[in-house]
């Protein structure tokens, strides 16, 4: 058993414990499951380890069983040489004479007691790639501090050391260096430069938005050209409003062959301030990158006529209650987040604020496009 948060866990509880939390139950499901009054314990021995279950314990094939102990034990008691109960066991006179050696000699050597203690001893951490490592852990704590995600770290050092294994890893490793705090070796502090912030592995487990207002002479997004399906070429953006506290926006668009951002301060949802604050954004583009713009339905685009006017683009409409149709705006609004948490005062964000962010994610690398970043997908040289 374990004692965890004045808890005792028996091996059986704690991997029913890890078997819940693996098909996605909550901390209090799994303490009610277990008898628990409160979930504090339960949770500490998910914290532990980060929320990644810990492989089960087992003993190296090519350890000392506990009956090839007891038959050293024996040897001892009966005076034979460790040669000879080497030659008895198969076993090297190096192994025995280190097991005798390293559990108080042939004086105090007991099976039991040397069993229990080789596996204690098999319990030392064992340190990971990053902590023999100094220059990678080093980078990868630089590119985390720019808010790039385990995979965009791990994508970009394939490509920047091709030939070099060493500076080499994968995102799982570093998520598991980051929620594993008892690794030591990135610290905890990181974490908060994660997209969701969050201090352990959590289980994989949508609301659409209702009461949108009829859009007149919508075009469907079925009537879209085939080339901004199949993102053959750039110039076809995405676009949405993300709401912020105090019923504050940002417009947001994305441009679906490289994935590039623009975002956009915008005082009011009203139709007339959004539809004029995306014209004179995209009015500033080349005309090679202004091809079409896909919305959602809701209200800040019915002024769309004007914008089309304003900017030669013509604006196409999902279906109601289909963000998944701007899948690559939604993606990227689930990216912003981690820089507008839900409950922020967008209104506090200058227009020069919200460049800088944009600029952080169109050179960010992307594992869609190859760990490409979008600057790089469009050929642009950003500062």
């Amino acid at each position: 058993m374990e004692w965890t948060a004045r808890t005792w866990f028996s091996a059986r509880q704690k991997a029913e414990l890890w078997e819940r939390w693996k098909s996605g139950q909550c901390v209090a499901d799994i303490a009610r499951a277990l008898g628990r009054r409160n979930k504090s314990g339960v949770y500490r021995v998910l914290a532990h380890d980060g929320g990644i279950a810990p492989l089960a314990r087992r003993r190296a094939a090519g350890a000392l069983r506990l009956e090839e102990r007891e038959e050293i034990s024996r040897g001892i008691a009966a005076g034979r040489p460790i040669r000879r109960i080497a030659r008895d066991l198969g076993r090297s006179p190096s192994t025995v004479s280190r097991e005798i050696r390293r559990n108080g000699g042939g004086q105090s050597y007991r099976a039991s007691w040397a069993g229990r203690g080789a596996w204690d001893r098999a319990l030392r951490p064992k340190p990971c790639h990053l902590a023999h490592h100094a220059p990678l852990r080093w980078r990868v704590a630089q590119k985390l501090a720019l808010q790039w995600s385990p995979a965009q770290i791990a994508g970009w050092l394939k490509q920047r050391f091709p030939t070099d294994p060493d500076m080499q890893l994968s995102h799982e490793t570093i998520y598991r260096s980051l929620f594993i705090q008892t690794r030591g070796v990135l610290k905890k502090e990181l974490m908060a430069h994660l997209r969701t912030a969050r201090q352990m592995r959590q289980a994989k487990g949508g609301t659409t938005k209702s009461g949108l207002g009829q859009i007149v002479d919508a075009v469907s997004i079925r009537e879209r050209p085939a080339e901004a399906e199949d993102r053959a070429v750039p110039g076809h953006w995405e676009g949405d409003l993300l709401a912020g506290a105090n019923n504050t926006h940002i417009a947001t668009l994305v441009e679906r062959h490289s994935r590039f951002t623009m975002l956009l301060k915008v005082p009011s949802k009203n139709t007339a301030t959004v539809v004029a604050a995306l014209a004179r954004h995209i009015g500033k583009l080349p005309r090679e990158l202004r091809r079409s713009l896909t919305w959602d339905r809701g209200k800040e685009m019915a002024a769309h006529h004007s914008f089309t006017i304003a900017t030669n683009v013509q604006v196409y409409f999902c279906d109601p209650r289909s963000p998944w149709q701007r899948g690559t705006n939604e993606n990227t609004n689930g990216l912003l987040r981690q820089y507008f948490p839900k409950g922020t005062d967008l209104s506090a964000f200058s227009q020069a604020q919200l460049n800088r962010i944009a600029l952080r994610l169109n050179q960010r690398p992307r594992k869609t496009l190859g760990f490409k970043s979008p600057a790089d997908k469009l050929g642009l040289v950003l500062p």
